[in-house]
């Protein structure tokens, strides 16, 4: 702040006890509840200093980087001497990608701040990018340290060696890292592209099948350890690769890419072909790391700084936009998707999700016409049309989006296991649409083509069908195995308890509803209709005030149109009397309650 105010601008810093790691991640505001504007609009700069670092403040609780930045920018013009208000403009710069004033102004924090690791990592970047490798390592080797800097530095030091064409030293620096299985991955992985942009054959066979052998689900490790198979011509190894993959995590764009090129006797370019592509690589593989694991502002950081040294990191890209939509960002999730390049295997995703998010943002007409275009131009792209299908039920034209998933369907032939999805989508619009001996038809497809090894959807699909039954009061006996089974795959998914609960409601066993329904909400405080359920089943065993309660939460918690109606209802004049409960004479013996806990935690 200005020189003339230095102790109001002490005590504004101290009132607002914003540290530079939270410039986007204030515990105030979480990424559900941040909003997300349907168009940008201009921003305009606060007339006093106070004003524009509030603004900032405000706009990095809410995730907006770009505003964030903005506002530090014209608070740090007006108070250049203000060291902590400098860092934080400093990390707003880079969540933001304005790399040139970043650059500015990690080199003013450095003057003050040698050991500053962030502005020390910031420079080594810039000087890799521009090949000044021996000033890079300069920069790298400062900084507080600490395990994560210590892996940074190291690995991007590493391929500062490579840059210099001296594979004894890059080899000496990654082999510091030792001990942490993650380390050790990193390690052989980096060591396997260095060794393989250097002409070390040998050696990167050996360093890259270490790292798939470590991890052989991890999508680039795959790609990384199959392509040095086939350009070393053991296209069957790297096919059996793919393929393998593929059996786990079906249909990813890059792998099909890769075993259709393969299939082909077509060639699969390496992953790196030079140092800074290769440097980029380093970083864009920690914030994949850190997005896994919901750290956001480390990991926009590190894929800024990838993106820096490599503009058309497609992953790196991708990843970023799927942070920006986590924080409820959507206008700059499609910036970045915008900036796939069309020749990487998962530019057609980038352009799906571009539609799914204008769908959400409100852009109904230009969504379709996205998705459609899209269509145009990759006819035989079954997730296109699947993604046109996804945004037409999410409008809750179910009849409409069943036609489109149909036309899908129609596309693929014969299903295999990665189809059921498709079966999954269609059924649910055909249920909405009334159409339930289709619907079921699909259900039962889908239960089909699922595999077990997909936990988590094959518990989706046990639920839908299962609840479908006992709302309908048929198939009760099937039903509950079939819920029973979806509560033991995903045991912490609230709607799937609830969907047991409603079935014990169904048959009149009120007592056990009451105690699924409990853990269910317990679960799933916020959603309407399990609140709704619990309620019920409240007013059932003579729980009134309780249930009166819950329903006054369904209420307010944003129920569908027809389901608030209801829920007034019961709320005037309680249930009516007990209704037959369906099929009970078929209902499965009760189970004993035991006197665990249930879970507290919301999932």
């Amino acid at each position: 702040m200005s020189s003339s105010s230095p102790k109001r601008a002490a005590r504004l810093l101290a009132a607002i006890a914003l540290s530079a790691a939270t410039v986007l991640a204030s515990p105030a505001l979480s990424a559900r509840e941040a909003s997300a504007p349907a168009e940008s609009e201009p921003l305009q700069p606060a007339d006093s200093l106070e004003g524009n670092f509030l603004s900032a403040y405000i706009a990095g609780a809410s995730r907006d980087t770009s505003a964030a930045a903005t506002f530090y920018r014209e608070a740090v013009k007006a108070d250049p001497r203000n060291k902590e208000l400098l860092e934080r403009a400093f990390v707003s710069f880079l969540a933001d990608g304005a790399m040139p004033e970043a650059f500015r102004a990690a080199e003013r924090i450095l003057a003050r701040d040698p050991n500053n690791g962030l502005a020390n990592l910031t420079l080594g970047v810039r000087e890799l990018r521009l090949k000044r490798y021996q000033s890079a390592r300069g920069f790298l080797s400062k900084g507080n340290r600490g395990r994560a800097a210590d892996l940074t530095a190291t690995l991007l030091s590493a391929w500062s060696f490579a840059g210099a064409r001296d594979a004894q030293k890059a080899g000496e620096a990654l082999d510091k890292l030792r001990g942490e299985r993650a380390f050790n991955i990193f390690r052989d992985y980096h060591a396997g592209l260095i060794a393989a942009f250097l002409g070390n054959g040998a050696e990167a066979d050996r360093r890259l099948k270490a790292a798939y052998e470590a991890e052989r689900n991890t999508l680039r490790l795959v790609d990384a350890f199959g392509r040095n198979e086939a350009r070393r011509g053991r296209p069957d190894a790297a096919l059996a690769a793919y393929e393998a993959f593929d059996g786990v995590v079906p249909r990813h764009p890059i792998v099909r890419d890769a075993i259709a090129r393969l299939k082909a006797d077509k060639p699969l370019d390496p992953i790196v072909t030079d140092v800074q592509q290769g440097a980029a690589e380093v970083l864009y593989g920690l914030g994949a790391a850190g997005n896994n694991q919901g750290d956001e502002l480390p990991a926009v950081i590190y894929l800024r700084l990838a993106l820096h040294l490599d503009p058309e990191h497609a992953l790196a890209l991708v990843t970023l936009g799927d942070v920006f939509e986590r924080l409820k960002r959507i206008d700059r999730a499609n910036e970045i998707f915008a900036r796939v390049p069309k020749s990487s295997p998962i530019y057609a995703n980038a352009e799906m999700q571009m539609g799914v998010n204008m769908e959400q943002m409100g852009r109904s007409e230009e969504a379709t016409r996205h998705l459609e275009r899209l269509i145009g131009e990759r006819p035989d792209d079954v997730d296109a049309i699947i993604a046109l299908g996804n945004v037409l039920r999410s409008r809750k034209l179910y009849a409409e989006a069943a036609d489109v998933y149909t036309r899908a369907i129609d596309k693929i032939g014969t299903p295999d296991r990665s189809h059921w999805t498709l079966f999954y989508f269609r059924g649910s619009a055909l249920e909405r649409a009334k159409q339930w001996p289709k619907a079921e038809a699909d259900l039962q497809k889908a239960l089909e083509l699922v595999p077990e090894s997909q936990a988590n959807g094959r518990a989706q699909v046990l639920n839908y069908l299962g609840y479908s039954w006992v709302d309908m009061g048929t198939n009760i006996e099937e039903a509950f195995k079939l819920l029973k089974r979806a509560v033991e795959l995903s045991p912490r998914d609230g709607m799937i308890i609830d969907s047991l609960g409603w079935g014990y409601y169904r048959l009149g066993r009120y007592e056990d509803a009451v105690r699924e329904l409990e853990r269910a909400v317990e679960l799933k405080p916020g959603d309407p209709v399990v609140n709704d359920h619990l309620g019920d089943a409240y007013w059932r065993v003579g729980r009134r005030l309780e249930a009166r309660f819950q329903w006054q939460h369904a209420r307010d918690s944003n129920p569908e149109p027809e389901e608030l109606t209801k829920i007034v209802r019961k709320l005037e004049g309680g249930l009516e009397e007990d209704p037959k409960p369906a099929s009970a004479e078929t209902a499965p013996a009760a189970e004993p309650t035991t006197a665990t806990e249930p879970p507290k935690n919301g999932g």
